[in-house]
């Protein structure tokens, strides 16, 4: 990790796109080795498509009073959420789209978000949106036969907030707020990804410190993140030992956050065109050794783990879903990962502190419960291993440094980094110095629709062992 000169690209590459030449823009880009990784609507009656190759952005735009264009969900099955909720909450119309099913307005009746399912002894079963647990609003309902599921409808943004359409209007610096609210377990990843984006917008690059001070922060959301995953997916099994002591580590990873930053979650450890994170040399080798300790304490109940028959005998060939499943949907994290998909973006992120990253990927891909379960363990060690260097000498206060003259600032900026579930992708676009558009994707939102199809087949009460497995967030598509 010696790159001491970020490279990153100053600004993104925006191509206005005549309506009738939407699909066939969209079509070109995405044989020129694009991959789509995000729909919104823009401001007034824009709609935009993000594209992303390495580390680069590309963002096809256009706009038309009418608000319709062609879908290309034909072209990229990923984006079928993206027009569903363009066309419920922006009004924008998508030929081809069909059915054009509702996603995020719940004023339809169920006939009319939900498939039909008809056949000999179908019948339906209704999960939420109201659940035991502490957990936020979910309707899963189920076409089983007996307890085999044949389908699984998603019905989330029930508490869907407004952040978005509430930070037009707001200053850059107030912006960050709306994204750190829009899920709490994301939130370095969401403001990290807000953050790059106004500062690409802005022509500004991180320094050296402040590129180590958000990986430091990114990579200890994603340690205590995937110890939590790992104790959910004991749970899903019933596997008591697992899930207290992998909950206990992760207790153990919350409370150095709090130490080193004053949160548990790293809530208001990020903002834009700076870093207020320092750790002096004691403070460093302090949270070093700690980590230190973790690690050991984690590897060890990993070889718990590794040979507990009855946890092992539960995991395997369970939730399965292939590596063309991942790339047809738009799967990413360790659910793409596990399949065999080798995405990762931190394989490329110049405004971090990255180098040379190579992503787990789960031996032989089964991309069932057991490979996203050896995925996060693998990974571990590689995080404990970015913080254990980030932390081998003392961390100074960041900044930004301008790679244009001052001035205007361009028209949007993108940031996309690698959230512990996958590619977290947020836009911003400007007016002067204010939002005219927020935009925000999480690595939860993109393998919603995957963690569907990831049922299918499976036996009804197997349902929350694969749920777990993902351990998507609800929060993210309740923003």
């Amino acid at each position: 990790m010696s790159r001491d000169v970020a490279t990153a690209a100053d600004a993104v590459a925006l191509r206005e796109v005549e309506p009738r030449g939407w699909l066939a823009a969209v079509e070109a880009a995405l044989a020129g080795g694009w991959t789509f990784a995000a729909l919104y609507a823009g401001p007034g009656d824009g709609l935009r498509v993000v594209l992303v190759r390495g580390a680069e952005q590309l963002v096809l735009a256009c706009a038309t009073p009418d608000r319709r264009v062609a879908s290309i969900t034909g072209l990229t099955p990923a984006a079928v959420w993206d027009e569903r909720e363009a066309h419920d909450l922006h009004g924008w119309s998508f030929d081809g789209h069909r059915p054009m099913r509702p996603l995020a307005d719940h004023a339809v009746p169920t006939p009319g978000w939900t498939p039909a399912v008809a056949g000999r002894d179908v019948h339906q079963v209704a999960v939420g949106p109201i659940h035991a647990g502490i957990i936020e609003s979910g309707h899963f309902r189920f076409h089983v036969v007996g307890e085999r599921i044949l389908h699984v409808e998603l019905r989330l943004f029930y508490k869907h907030r407004g952040l978005e359409a509430a930070a037009a209007g707001a200053t850059i610096p107030d912006g960050i707020a709306y994204v750190r609210r829009a899920c709490a377990a994301d939130a370095v990843s969401s403001t990290v990804a807000y953050a790059h984006a106004c500062e690409t917008a802005l022509g500004l690059r991180p320094d050296r410190e402040l590129r180590r001070a958000r990986t430091l922060l990114l990579e200890l959301e994603r340690l205590w993140s995937h110890l939590n995953d790992i104790s959910a997916i004991c749970a899903g099994v019933g596997f008591a030992p697992g899930t207290m002591l992998f909950a206990a580590l992760k207790e153990r990873a919350q409370r150095l956050n709090a130490r080193l930053t004053g949160h548990r979650f790293l809530f208001g450890t990020v903002a834009v065109g700076l870093s207020a994170l320092t750790l002096d040399a004691g403070e460093a080798a302090a949270a070093r050794a700690e980590l230190r300790e973790l690690g050991e304490e984690v590897a060890r109940g990993v070889r718990e783990l590794q040979f507990a028959g009855s946890l092992q005998a539960r995991l395997a060939g369970v939730g399965a879903v292939t590596p063309g499943d991942v790339e047809r949907l738009g799967g990413t994290g360790p659910a793409a990962r596990a399949a065999g998909v080798a995405a990762d973006v931190r394989t490329d992120a110049p405004r971090l502190w990255y180098s040379g990253f190579v992503p787990a990927v789960a031996e032989g891909g089964a991309g069932d419960v057991a490979a996203r379960l050896e995925v996060r363990v693998a990974e571990l060690p590689a995080t404990l291993g970015v913080l254990d260097e980030l932390l081998s000498r003392p961390l100074g206060p960041g900044a930004v440094q301008h790679t244009r003259p001052p001035g205007a600032p361009g028209p949007l900026g993108i940031g996309v980094l690698e959230s512990p579930r996958g590619r977290t992708v947020c836009a911003v676009e400007l007016d002067d110095d204010r939002i005219a558009r927020l935009h925000l994707r999480t690595g939860s939102y993109a393998n919603w629709p995957l963690l569907a199809l990831a049922v299918r087949d499976e036996l009804l009460p197997d349902f929350p062992l694969v749920n777990k497995s993902f351990e998507l967030c609800y929060a993210c598509v309740d923003r």
